[in-house]
């Protein structure tokens, strides 16, 4: 008997070794890691996808030591590293360990045990598992369910696999985007990256830093516009989805060949090919791809031509340069402005520009639905509308696309390039009455000097100065009625949901009777614009905003919130009804906010007790999601400059909307930050490089938003703040408590018994986060949204501007900068910068 036992131990043990060898020699390796199965360093051990097609292990990338946990193709002579997953946290040594723990997290941990990189998950399972797929994507999940709680294609590093969404989803506000290795031994994020940009039409930038490099063109159905060196092939098929929820772009392989989307360390992006005869990748497409791929080189309405070199630019037709001595030693960037300039009200028409790349997108509004005609209808009677083309190449031409700003990013693309439409002043069109009717005028003078003498020439001259006085004349009555005309919708933008707008225009009368001949029973409020007054008009409740004639806004605000609300569609944005325009009376019109502004809550000691900590939270992600739609995915992109806790409106069920956008600017994408003589804002909301210098940007209402997010915490205003033990303000409170590790200290007292204790510590970090004294160290508001609503590590704050004050008007800043500061209690407060 103990010889049978002792041969079938023998046996088992003969079983084992043989399954072992034949794992090692035909590559029979897991997929998969389990809680019990860990992907180790050291021991030379890696996951397979099932299909053999990646290969998942630990490495060091060239001469470096560092370990990182990364993927690969397997059967690839030439090892290229297409994902890493720790590639800001390098392990020193070769103990990391690669687990899966429940709820369902992946962790790297080290040699004693620290997690030093992991995934997150919003869901709990029970017995989660990680996955390396036949696409390229790890994911985490329950064994045997297909929903995922975690997946790499969400996180891509340098290299986009076929089928990666590259864009925005918008509920989550999630981007996935590309971005380089610093070098080829450090696999952290460089300097450069490549994604999709929603705020347009679609298309896809390479950036360094905030500053964009290479635009590949909009999409045009087939392919983006841009790209010059491509080569067509069926083995790939691009797809974009633009849609309420979401923007991507994506390619897909239609046969076996491998390829990648690679962007390098110097800022080229690739997209390869595997050659089997060569053992090499092989570069199918380069961007940028030549010199007239730098972005904007020719300025605004000049166009790029790589066949003559070095001369480079041009003036596309019907335009001349705007700096000729510049322009003349090859600096394009002024670019170039219409010969003759537009007179709308007078007809303008529209000149076809054939085989061009299409300029930026990011300021445009299209409609897939509407005929080339329709668009041209739509674009001439908006003088705001510098352009218009098809939206959609294939079929003959489908689409609407407009352009609303100067026209950028301009080149000559010989095969493949695009038609569009440009509004130039009707004078000159070849065929215009304008042209014709001065030719003849010219011939008819000749004659008569030449035949009458010069008494007639000098006649006609003083009948020229006559007809030109009365154009001068008609145009600044013209100028005085545009605002009229503008608010009336004839001058008519078209927002997003692809229905064109007009701003309602009511009579006075009107509005008096709504608002009971503007009685001060029906009275809510005043601010710096003048009374705010509520109404019913048309069985629907309103709020009307008076423009006092003593007010500090004039006119240019005025217009400002007309045009760029009417403009914005957005749940955290308060929403425009119409306006008045009579004699001197400026009225506009919006939906009434039932539960006022928001600092009639917070900052109330009997108020603040119904708004509970989910109900602030809610509202701080709220308007985090309205700003980031301000900054990057809106039609216009925009700076409030004026944000604070008056301006958040609530509606009846707590839902906040942003309001005020008399102040607001647009900001074209690549202009980093703007500079003005004239400071506007409130104090305790203004960042210090906006107060100090006059320079904003979208990091000055970072700023602002991060003031907002700890006054919401704490129920205190930064201005107003007052502590027994020092002089500090509510910011240089926040950064105290936060350095000592006590800002759960920061809380409301009211809301301690409704409150997450970490999403109010996260709360208050974020909002660190923005204020910090540097524009360039605050996060975008992509990244708030996701700091936010994500449980991952957040960075360190570094410390904030404007944290000291004392108890006179004079402000002693964090940066030891010292300014005399003159201010109005307006909620519209204008500082004189010294």
């Amino acid at each position: 008997m103990k010889d049978l036992l002792k041969e079938n131990v023998f046996s088992y043990i003969f079983m084992l070794m043989f399954l072992s060898s034949i794992r090692k020699c035909f590559g029979v390796t897991s997929d998969t890691i389990t809680t019990t199965h860990f992907l180790k360093d050291g021991e030379d051990n890696v996951i397979v996808s099932r299909g053999g097609t990646f290969e998942m292990g630990f490495f060091s990338p060239g001469n470096s030591k560092n370990r990182y946990v990364g993927m690969w193709y397997k059967n690839i002579s030439v090892r290229t590293v297409v994902w890493v997953a720790n590639r800001e946290v390098p392990l020193t040594s070769r103990t990391g360990s690669l687990k899966v723990i429940e709820p369902g997290i992946l962790v790297l941990v080290n040699g004693t045990n620290i997690v030093v990189w992991s995934t997150n998950t919003s869901r709990s399972v029970q017995n989660p598992i990680a996955q390396l797929l036949d696409s390229g994507n790890l994911v985490v999940k329950q064994a045997g369910d297909g929903s995922f709680l975690w997946q790499s294609f969400d996180h891509p590093t340098n290299t986009l696999f076929p089928g990666v969404k590259l864009g925005w989803n918008f509920v989550t506000g999630r981007e996935v985007y590309l971005s380089s290795w610093k070098n080829e031994e450090d696999p952290a994020p460089g300097d450069y990256t490549y994604r999709c940009d929603p705020s347009g039409y679609p298309q896809n930038f390479l950036k360094k830093g905030s500053t964009a490099i290479y635009r590949s063109g909009p999409w045009n159905g087939l392919r983006f516009g841009g790209a010059t060196n491509s080569r067509y092939s069926t083995f790939y098929k691009y797809v974009v989805v633009s849609t309420n929820t979401e923007v991507y772009f994506q390619y897909n392989l239609t046969s076996t060949v491998i390829a990648m989307l690679i962007l390098n360390p110097n800022g080229v992006a690739q997209l390869l090919t595997w050659g089997d005869g060569e053992q090499a990748w092989v570069p199918f497409l380069v961007l940028p791809g030549d010199n007239c791929d730098t972005y904007k080189l020719c300025g605004s309405y000049g166009s790029c031509n790589s066949n003559d070199f070095p001369v480079l630019c041009g003036c596309l037709d019907k335009f001349v340069p705007n700096n000729s001595e510049a322009w003349n030693k090859a600096d394009w960037s002024g670019g170039c402005v219409r010969r003759t300039q537009l007179n709308c009200s007078q007809g303008d028409v529209f000149l076809k520009y054939s085989q061009l790349k299409l300029p930026d997108t990011r300021n445009s509004w299209s409609n897939v639905t509407m005929t080339l005609e329709e668009c041209k209808n739509m674009c001439s009677k908006n003088c705001s509308c510098m352009a218009y083309s098809n939206a959609d190449i294939r079929d003959g031409g489908s689409g609407c696309l407009l352009w609303f700003n100067d026209l950028l990013d301009i080149r000559q693309v010989p095969k493949g390039g695009l038609d569009f439409y440009i509004r130039v002043a009707a004078s000159e069109s070849d065929d215009s009455p304008e042209q014709s009717n001065g030719k003849k005028g010219k011939a008819l003078i000749w004659i008569l000097a030449s035949s009458v003498g010069v008494i007639l020439v000098i006649l006609s001259m003083l009948i020229y100065h006559r007809r030109r006085k009365k154009v001068l004349e008609r145009k600044k009555k013209v100028q005085t009625n545009l605002l009229h005309l503008l608010l009336a919708g004839r001058l008519g933008h078209t927002g997003n949901c692809a229905e064109e707008f007009e701003i309602p225009l009511f009579d006075l009368s009107t509005i008096a009777k709504a608002t009971n001949n503007f009685s001060v029973d029906v009275k809510i409020g005043e601010g710096g614009f003048g009374p705010v007054y509520k109404g019913m008009l048309e069985g629907q409740e309103i709020a009307v905003k008076r423009l006092s004639r003593t007010s500090t806004q004039g006119e240019n605000e005025f217009m400002n919130e007309v045009l760029y609300i009417a403009k914005l569609q957005h749940r955290n944005l308060v929403k425009i009804i119409g306006c008045c325009i009579e004699g001197e009376e400026k009225m506009l019109i919006y939906e009434y906010m039932p539960n006022g502004s928001l600092d009639s809550f917070i900052f109330d000691d009997t108020q603040n007790k119904l708004l509970d900590w989910p109900k602030r939270f809610h509202i701080i992600n709220s308007i985090a999601r309205g700003i980031m739609y301000l900054h990057q995915d809106s039609q216009l992109r925009i700076i409030h400059r004026d944000l604070k806790a008056n301006n958040i409106l609530l509606d009846k069920d707590m839902n906040p909307k942003i309001s005020d956008f008399g102040l607001a600017k647009i900001c074209e994408e690549d202009v980093i930050e703007a500079k003005t003589s004239r400071v506007v804002g409130t104090r305790g909301y203004l960042s210090p490089e906006y107060a100090l210098q006059g320079l904003y940007s979208v990091k000055s209402d970072v700023f602002s938003f991060g003031i907002l997010v700890l006054e919401i915490v704490s129920g205190k205003s930064n201005r107003r703040f007052s502590h027994p033990d020092h002089y500090v303000n509510l910011l240089g409170h926040a950064w105290k408590t936060y350095k000592e590790g006590r800002s759960i200290e920061l809380l409301d007292e009211c809301l301690s018994d409704t409150c997450s204790r970490s999403e109010v510590v996260r709360s208050i970090c974020v909002g660190l986060l923005c204020v910090q004294q540097c524009p360039e160290d605050r996060p975008s508001m992509s990244s708030v949204v996701f700091l936010l609503n994500n449980e991952g590590v957040l960075p360190q704050a570094k410390p904030p501007g404007f944290y000291i004050e004392r108890n006179t008007n004079e402000v002693e800043f964090s940066s030891n900068q010292h300014a005399n500061v003159t201010v109005s209690e307006t909620p519209i407060t204008i500082l004189d910068v010294r």
